[in-house]
């Protein structure tokens, strides 16, 4: 499995990926009707956006962007999406690899994530035992379908 930039061409194996995730309800606070032209400015637009691929495909897919613009722009926030059938291989870990990787390349001093539902423990888990903390979590502030209003997390790790 290789991570690699996205290019448009990309994005009709994109598309259903991140459809899926947000259609789930359970991960991501957007609007789970986007259309195609919407979830395009939602996940690529003005953000570094990459795949994950092997000889299948593209699995997943990650983008980051500074958190806050000017004197906050020291600080990126990133996000993963891995289809359904990519699930326990790995690709979520190596994408979150690559974007440490690449934030510190690029010379971020610190990577936050604003909202880690806390029910998506799988990837709580992979965030901690890559080094990310949780500093605080607002309660209620998602409305899960399953399991009602959880908390949101937001994790950091200093890079």
């Amino acid at each position: 499995m290789q991570v690699r930039e996205f290019t448009d061409a990309d994005w009709d194996a994109v598309w259903p990926i991140v459809q899926e995730v947000i259609k789930a309800e359970d991960t991501y606070a957007v609007e789970p009707d986007l259309t195609p032209e919407q979830a395009y400015e939602f996940w690529v637009a003005g953000q570094h956006t990459v795949v994950a691929v092997d000889d299948t495909g593209i699995l997943g897919t990650a983008h980051m962007s500074p958190v806050r613009p000017a004197r906050g722009s020291h600080i990126v926030n990133a996000s993963f999406m891995v289809s359904s059938a990519a699930r326990g291989k790995g690709v979520g870990e190596t994408l979150v690899r690559y974007a440490l990787d690449r934030a510190r390349a690029d010379g971020y001093a610190g990577m936050q994530f604003n909202a880690v539902v806390e029910t998506n423990t799988s990837a709580v888990k992979l965030y901690e035992r890559l080094g990310f903390r949780i500093i605080g979590t607002v309660p209620g502030a998602f409305d899960h379908p399953i399991h009602g209003r959880v908390g949101l997390h937001i994790m950091y790790i200093d890079l």
